[in-house]
């Protein structure tokens, strides 16, 4: 069965770059009849929608910080407003600044779990709302990452938001199996983004010859791009992933808990 979204509303976290703007254009071209996107980046928001909207698919931009507690609440009522209905959900936006367990503070504990599990944890109760309320079920992906097995040391905080989301996500799909809504999550690994391009080559200091160097160790010759995981997001989110809940993928080259020591 083809992955198609057709007649779906969709709402994507995170979607002015990288991974969660590769989410909306697949699922713009798989079919979905309505876009809620919503992002830091106004401008970069508005472009993704006009040019998804270019495509025939109804796409509105709403601009939110998900620091903000009222911002979930906000987003599916204005994806309601707009198409009637929320049939999928793609929790993407993070952030993902670094720090160790002596490095880190309070301030950016806050921040990183506000927008990374709270903000997910609302999205998803007003969308079950929602959904229950429709009675016709739906689908949530959650955009996790493998550093929720247990994380970088520099990392710490960021790998901790990761474990508890994915642990929401499980905790939700058994509770709304019922109600015919599927949640599950992506663990991604390392992924060539927007956002990882310049953190490696600005902020760590690597250069322009990271990707080269990072690529040269990987099995299949590359990082994942954005594309990988919207492909997958898609499938999850259509019906081609049959009645599939509470699975947390991992989307990564190495075999968790395999012996990396040997070719």
């Amino acid at each position: 069965m083809e992955a198609r979204l057709d007649g779906k509303v969709v709402l994507v976290t995170g979607a002015t770059q990288g991974i969660g703007e590769a989410i909306a254009d697949v699922a713009a071209h798989s079919g979905a009849s309505g876009l809620m996107l919503t992002g830091l980046e106004a401008d970069q928001g508005e472009s993704v929608a006009r040019r998804l909207g270019e495509t025939g698919v109804e796409t509105q931009f709403l601009a939110a910080d998900l620091r903000d507690a009222d911002a979930p609440e906000r987003l599916v009522s204005a994806c309601l407003s707009r198409f009637g209905r929320i049939d999928g959900l793609v929790n993407v936006a993070a952030l993902t600044d670094r720090s160790s367990l002596l490095d880190a503070d309070i301030g950016l504990w806050t921040e990183q779990f506000d927008v990374n599990a709270r903000a997910p944890f609302f999205l998803m109760q007003h969308a079950v709302r929602a959904m229950r309320e429709r009675g016709e079920g739906g689908a949530i992906v959650n955009i996790l990452s493998m550093n929720a097995h247990g994380g970088t040391p520099d990392l710490t905080v960021y790998s901790a938001t990761k474990a508890a989301l994915a642990l929401l996500t499980r905790n939700a799909a058994d509770a709304h199996r019922w109600d015919r809504i599927r949640i599950n999550g992506i663990n991604v690994g390392w992924a060539l983004t927007p956002r990882e391009r310049v953190m490696q080559a600005e902020t760590l200091g690597r250069g322009e010859g990271w990707v080269a160097e990072a690529e040269s160790s990987m099995p299949f010759g590359r990082l994942l791009v954005p594309a990988d995981v919207a492909n997958l997001a898609v499938f999850l989110l259509s019906e081609a992933g049959g009645p599939m809940t509470g699975a947390l993928v991992d989307q990564e080259q190495w075999v968790l808990g395999a012996n990396r020591g040997v070719a």
